[in-house]
């Protein structure tokens, strides 16, 4: 889908709405005076929904499968790192399964950082679910150790104060 061809056609349909704007396929910007935004929001979405496949609309989270235990270490994270450049028409992969929560708690405000295992037992792994304010909100009492979690993650090295880690980073996850 083509973000400046979606506010090409609202500022054709709707003169006056879109002060300014530019940008290409992927990346875009506007300017509008603050007053026109409710009304922006209804025609950008009408361009979106009319331009937008079903598939995309439906929330549908492709996996590229479960990893196995050995495979949920530093090397697979570094290798997926070197494997790039993932981009549109290239996702980088996302992968999926059943974890035991040991620790949650809420950093930044709205992340969500956890520390798992897998089902069966294994070295405790880290993850972090960024922007994870509605799930925070509710606070994370429900996600105390031992708690079953379902995820679809991408598997990332975590470099932090010298150290690298394995990391898991949520795209979604769901309690089990």
């Amino acid at each position: 889908m083509n973000i400046r061809d979606a506010l090409d056609s609202v500022a054709a349909l709707h003169p006056g709405l879109i002060d300014k704007f530019g940008g290409h396929a992927m990346a875009a910007g506007l300017s509008m005076r603050q007053e026109s935004l409710p009304a922006f929001k209804i025609a950008f979405a009408e361009q979106i929904a009319a331009r937008a496949d079903r598939e995309s609309l439906t929330g549908v989270i492709y996996s590229d499968g479960a990893l196995s235990p050995a495979e949920l270490c530093i090397d697979t994270a570094e290798a997926l790192r070197g494997a790039g450049p993932w981009g549109q028409g290239f996702p980088e992969p996302v992968f999926d399964g059943r974890f035991a929560v040991l620790d949650a708690r809420i950093v930044g405000d709205k992340h969500l950082k956890l520390r798992l295992t897998l089902p069966q037992g294994s070295e405790a792994i880290d993850a972090i679910a960024f922007g994870y304010i509605d799930g925070a909100s509710k606070g994370s009492a429900a996600l105390a150790g031992g708690a079953a979690l379902q995820l679809a993650y991408r598997l990332e090295v975590n470099e932090y104060r010298g150290s690298a880690r394995v990391q898991l980073n949520c795209q979604h996850l769901a309690l089990d």
